[in-house]
């Protein structure tokens, strides 16, 4: 970041006020009003704080007319293409591919830190037998701290390297017996001789019964979707690790409450929101009655998994989901899957049909990665929770860039007060 020898001239009540216009790498500039209220006893008001640059960052950018996201300035479809989530972890973390002894020393640390606490099998039998499982793993992510005592002082770079570690490692395990313990399955541990995406799916499909071997396609279509979603700049989740970490809170309470901002069906339920609505389609022949509705500005119903909020284009995400998701739905084949066969369809149509084009409404990555997770045999409950699995390297990546960051200070939103002005306080007789 650079400060501009321009400047935005802002009047108020008849007087100017210079304020410094900040540019970055690449995207828009910047107009740092840090100092407005000093300078005229005002607020910005920016509901939402889409127009608002909360901080400084160097881990990901989002060009959402040209539909470009970058990882450290790595496109995301070369990484998905060449990379593995691992590699793409710590480049994430650190701003560097890493050399191979590099990796192989990372891969080794994470590998070796996948089993949970033994006493933390009892935490999970304190839940319902029916609770949703993003409620078990926000609770459990939390509850680390309680047991990973070594790990918490954020003000130690050792303490916070190993609750990194710790947290990348240990979510696929959180994540799978959240799985296992709602369909009242035993856990399955984790095996160091199994890759990250192989082992996840290893411990959520695998019983005691008998050898489970995860195939290849679907391990690597597992890995693309935690690549995929490994982080997402500012977003809603990232933004309150970031706000939870200001308050110097202890990593794994952080990350607990970005999974439990994700858990929100406007953030991390898109993907499940649209199974949920290929299921009510429920056959490629109601598809037109389905896309009438969705052209009509009248009916309230919405086509989920088309377009994006930031992406004004396509997302660059989805193209490489698209390609998973054929492989996948090869391997396993979508004869016996009503949702899949509307979905097929439904794609097709929205790839040739004008009034998409013309909006831009093309299939997101949600709309891939809930394809491809429904055919691997995952309940839609499950979708959050592999969200926040992928994710949770990017949150480290922002929690760890804010903790670093000298001129960050405790998140303070302000407010327009619209409440009632002072009054007197009224005896209870006399109203």
């Amino acid at each position: 970041m650079t400060k501009s020898e321009r400047f935005a001239t802002l009047t108020v009540d008849g007087k100017s006020h210079d304020l410094p216009i900040l540019t970055g790498t690449v995207g828009p500039e910047v107009i740092d009003v840090g100092a407005l209220y000093k300078l005229t006893g005002k607020f910005t008001y920016d509901p939402g704080f889409t127009s608002t640059a909360a901080c400084f960052s160097d881990i990901t950018f989002i060009d959402g007319d040209k539909g470009e996201l970058l990882y450290r300035g790595y496109p995301i479809d070369q990484l998905a293409e060449k990379s593995h989530y691992l590699e793409v972890c710590y480049l994430l973390l650190y701003g560097e591919l890493p050399t191979a002894a590099q990796l192989e020393d990372f891969e080794m640390r994470v590998t070796r830190h996948t089993m949970l606490h033994e006493q933390m099998v009892n935490f999970y039998r304190g839940f319902r037998r029916d609770a949703h499982p993003m409620a078990v793993v926000c609770g459990v992510v939390g509850a680390m701290s309680a047991f990973y005592h070594d790990s918490t002082d954020i003000n130690d770079a050792w303490q916070r390297e190993v609750a990194t570690v710790r947290l990348i490692a240990k979510l696929p395990t959180i994540c799978a017996w959240a799985y296992k313990y709602s369909i009242g399955q035993p856990f399955i541990y984790p095996r160091n001789d199994l890759d990250y995406a192989t082992n996840f799916l290893h411990m959520c499909f695998a019983t005691p019964c008998e050898t489970y071997v995860v195939d290849p396609i679907l391990s690597r279509a597992m890995d693309r979707i935690f690549t995929l979603h490994a982080d997402h700049e500012q977003n809603a989740s990232t933004s309150t690790v970031r706000l939870a970490g200001s308050s110097q809170a202890n990593p794994f309470a952080c990350i607990a409450a970005g999974v439990a901002c994700l858990w929100g069906p406007a953030h991390g339920g898109a993907n499940q929101a649209c199974l949920e609505m290929l299921r009510e389609i429920g056959t490629p022949d109601r598809i037109p009655e389905y896309i009438a509705r969705a052209k009509d500005k009248n009916d309230p119903f919405r086509l989920m998994g088309f377009g994006h909020r930031v992406y004004k284009n396509f997302d660059p995400r989805a193209k490489v989901m698209k390609e998973s998701a054929d492989e996948v739905l090869g391997l396993l084949g979508v004869k016996d899957n009503p949702a899949l066969q509307v979905a097929k369809e439904l794609e097709k149509i929205a790839l040739e049909d004008e009034y998409f084009i013309s909006k831009k409404l093309y299939p997101n990555v949600d709309f891939y990665s809930g394809v491809i997770l429904d055919a691997m045999g995952f309940p839609t409950a499950m979708f959050t929770p592999i969200f926040a699995l992928a994710r949770t390297v990017g949150w480290i990546a922002q929690w760890k860039e804010m903790i670093e960051d000298p001129v960050q200070k405790i998140g303070r939103p302000r407010q327009l007060y619209t409440g009632a002005t002072p009054r007197n306080y009224t005896e209870v007789e006399a109203r």
